[in-house]
């Protein structure tokens, strides 16, 4: 899978003068072997920060009944504790590219990874249903600002690669997500039927999610692409200036250069996106919350439910290190949107029909179509030319999106708890395709928010 990386040479924004941090570093005396060093590392912490990106929320999705019934919680409850990602997302994430500038994207990551390892470990034992959503929201702080600056430092480290590089992150994403669904019910039965036990358990994970970023901590940092705005500079005849330390913060982010602020806004592809972004995200969620459910309602163990839900969320591993590499090899990345939104009206055709008795081809269908989420990040790569760009654009599309995703899985809950069925629930997720589809195809045209919001 690295060789592919390395030999990569994807079709994206990035124009081709422009070389990742990293290449810089090699051409120093000592260079080499500190860019091996450090580029293993920033993989390292990608991946297993990407493991800790859904774990908190399809884990409690196994366990959903048993915290209901633990903590007292009706369906509308429910229905709130489930849409507090989004929330979460929404509010935290559009602090990232703030906190980026001032503290370094590697030092906020790693902040975001020890928030979420202190929310996991307390929320089961906080007591009552206030506590439990207070110890989500601390973990899905952590969660949010990952997920807006993950594309920021693939686009700084590797622009020449955002396809692999997402894929890769989209990959341990889904295959975090898939293993919590699939081995929590399981663990809890082993380690004596706690819910709290089994969820606390996942703590451990993103305490080893915190220690590759920590050499990214020294130093304060500078906007995500200075690198590339270094580069350039390089390549430009003036005074010589000294060179940029070696260590992985300093490389990582050279000198302070004031990046431009886009009116995202003004941009009708950055709506586009977000409005993508927010009904995808909607889809997953509601997915992550309630799939589970509506399996165990129709007769199926519950055991059986969270390993029908692990193959949902195990459906990325393969097809989000696939899909970003096609998207950014086409022109126009709508007809994967258009594909993808089919097998999720599929999927939800079956879970009306026979949710029982075709469940395993439900959960594949709607794994398929919650491949949209790795989509949604490669096209915020692209969709911009420049790091600084990356970081506005996936600030705004994110928190504007996640915002828009918050009613749904609530609307669920109280459709669910008045209805007494799935009926009219799975008829929303279903009415809410056609306009993800349709703002999907138009986030995927070719062209750059650059373009739109200087303007």
């Amino acid at each position: 899978m690295m060789g592919l990386m390395a030999s990569e040479e994807t079709r994206t924004m990035t124009p081709p003068t422009v070389r990742s941090a990293a290449a810089q570093d090699a051409q120093k005396p000592g260079g080499a072997a500190t860019r091996a060093w450090t580029m293993r590392l920033l993989v390292l912490g990608i991946v297993l920060s990407a493991l800790n990106l859904r774990p908190a929320i399809t884990s409690l999705g196994a366990l959903l009944e048993e915290v209901r019934d633990g903590l007292g919680m009706s369906g509308s409850v429910a229905g709130l504790l489930t849409s507090v990602p989004p929330l979460c997302f929404a509010v935290f994430g559009v602090m990232a590219p703030r906190l980026a500038r001032r503290f370094g994207a590697g030092a906020v990551v790693c902040a975001g990874m020890a928030a979420i390892a202190t929310g996991l470990l307390v929320r089961p034992y906080a007591g009552g249903t206030a506590g439990f959503l207070a110890g989500s929201a601390l973990a899905l702080m952590g969660i949010a600002v990952s997920n807006v600056l993950m594309p920021v430092i693939v686009k700084h480290w590797f622009p020449d690669r955002v396809g692999s590089m997402t894929g890769l992150y989209s990959m341990a994403l889904a295959l975090g997500t898939a293993l919590a669904a699939a081995v929590t019910v399981p663990l809890t039965d082993t380690l004596g039927g706690s819910w709290q036990t089994g969820l606390a358990l996942w703590a451990g994970l993103a305490v080893a999610a915190v220690l590759p970023w920590l050499p990214f901590v020294r130093g304060r940092a500078t906007p995500p692409g200075a690198g590339e705005e270094a580069a350039r500079r390089t390549r430009t005849p003036g005074p010589a200036s000294p060179s940029p330390s070696s260590s992985p913060s300093a490389s990582a982010e050279h000198a302070r250069v004031q990046a431009p602020r886009l009116r995202m806004a003004r941009s009708r592809t950055a709506w586009a996106l977000a409005v993508f972004f927010g009904l995808q995200a909607t889809a997953a969620y509601i997915t992550m919350g309630w799939m589970a459910q509506i399996f165990r309602d129709a007769g199926v163990p519950a055991g059986t439910a969270g390993l029908l839900l692990a193959v949902t969320m195990v459906m990325g591993v393969p097809l989000a290190f696939v899909i970003p590499r096609l998207a950014t090899r086409l022109p126009h990345q709508g007809p994967i949107v258009l594909a993808l939104g089919v097998c999720g009206l599929a999927g939800y055709a079956g879970l009306y029909l026979a949710p029982a008795a075709g469940a395993w081809a439900w959960a594949v269908l709607l794994g398929v179509a919650n491949c949209a989420f790795p989509l949604a990040l490669t096209m915020v790569g692209m969709r911009a030319r420049t790091g600084p760009g990356v970081a506005q654009l996936s600030a705004f599309a994110q928190s504007t999106g996640y915002l828009i995703s918050i009613p749904g899985p609530l609307l669920v809950g109280v459709l669910y708890q008045h209805s007494g069925g799935w009926g009219l629930p799975i008829a929303l997720m279903s009415a809410l395709m056609i306009p993800q589809m349709v703002v999907g195809f138009l986030a995927g045209r070719d062209r750059t928010v650059e373009d739109e919001a200087a303007r």
